[in-house]
């Protein structure tokens, strides 16, 4: 068989599975859909252990009730709950996900409405369906179109970014900027040690703060930016600058906002131009004869053979 048909076959598969998904999402009957979405309510908090793990979260008691029954459960995070808690306090709402008539199969959620339309595997199999025709037009057509298949979509979705992440950033140190700020300690530094498949050793240190909103809410939460020297940070005092309406959005240090405001507008800004470049690059390629012009290069031999009907 030669390349077109298997291209045909990932193309065509791809694209029936998604037609699948969105159908099943339609009609209301994805396993996310028949989920059941509850808010739980933090009964009780427990300080982490100085030196312990980070993996399993802070420790908390949690109560929600079945819409369904009205029973009401009493739980906590112990073991695979689910999204990790990193920031607890007496009171807070905390998103509840089980399958429906099965309250003791919880999993705790930072988000109640991500994915509840069940489009993930869809949208997955729609961009495998994307990646297949733009490595047939690249086999066709040459190698140039790859480039820019890659870096339009790319350029667009940067474009997109860019401004919005940039009116986040500045609406979220406006926000930290509202009320005054509050004393706040670190009272445990995390540890956990990993060893990757060649048996290097890697330590990483995430501090726990402690800290009271003028609100009288007493809040726990892992501090993973705005700390020097995080590994030695146990027992520090902090000025801790919050979301009066949201705690868990809070900040030691608002001067590392901002430079991570610059920072990430200055990252999306160059990957924008890198994406126009290879789009732009690629069109130039496409229009010239890659043999006479020495800033395009040849076909690679792989797509070549590829293109002749020898698949290596």
């Amino acid at each position: 068989m030669g390349w077109h048909v298997y291209l045909a076959l990932w193309c065509g598969v791809f694209a029936a599975l998604a037609l699948v998904g969105y159908g099943l999402s339609l009609a209301g009957v994805t396993r996310a859909q028949r989920t059941v979405r509850v808010l739980g309510r933090v009964e009780r908090v427990r300080e982490p252990r100085h030196g312990s793990s980070q993996k399993d979260g802070i420790a908390v008691v949690v109560s929600f009730r079945d819409p369904a029954t009205g029973e009401e459960f009493t739980v906590t995070n112990d073991g695979d709950r689910g999204d990790k808690v990193t920031k607890a306090w007496t009171g807070r709402e905390i998103g509840i996900l089980y399958p429906r008539g099965r309250p003791h199969a919880f999993r705790f959620t930072d988000d109640l409405s991500a994915g509840r339309h069940g489009l993930g595997r869809p949208n997955c199999a729609v961009l495998l369906v994307y990646v297949g025709l733009v490595t047939g037009a690249a086999i066709e057509w040459g190698w140039p179109w790859a480039l820019i298949g890659a870096g339009v979509p790319w350029s667009v979705l940067g474009v997109i970014y860019v401004p919005e992440n940039a009116r986040q950033m500045s609406r979220r140190i406006a926000t930290l900027s509202a009320v005054a700020p509050v004393p706040g300690k670190v009272v445990a530094v995390l540890k956990d040690v990993s060893t990757d498949a060649d048996g290097d050793t890697f330590t990483s240190h995430t501090p726990v703060v402690a800290f009271t909103t003028h609100e009288g809410t007493a809040v726990l939460a892992y501090c993973d930016s705005g700390l020097a020297d995080p590994v030695h940070s146990h027992g520090r005092d902090l000025t801790i600058h919050y979301a009066p309406d949201d705690p868990t959005t809070f900040s030691p240090d608002l001067a590392d906002e901002h430079r991570s405001r610059r920072f990430d507008i200055v990252a999306g800004v160059v990957a924008v131009l890198l994406g126009w470049r290879r789009s732009s690059w690629g069109r130039s390629c496409s229009r010239s004869d890659a043999r006479r012009s020495p800033s395009c290069p040849r076909t690679p031999p792989e797509l070549s053979a590829i293109g002749n009907g020898r698949i290596p």
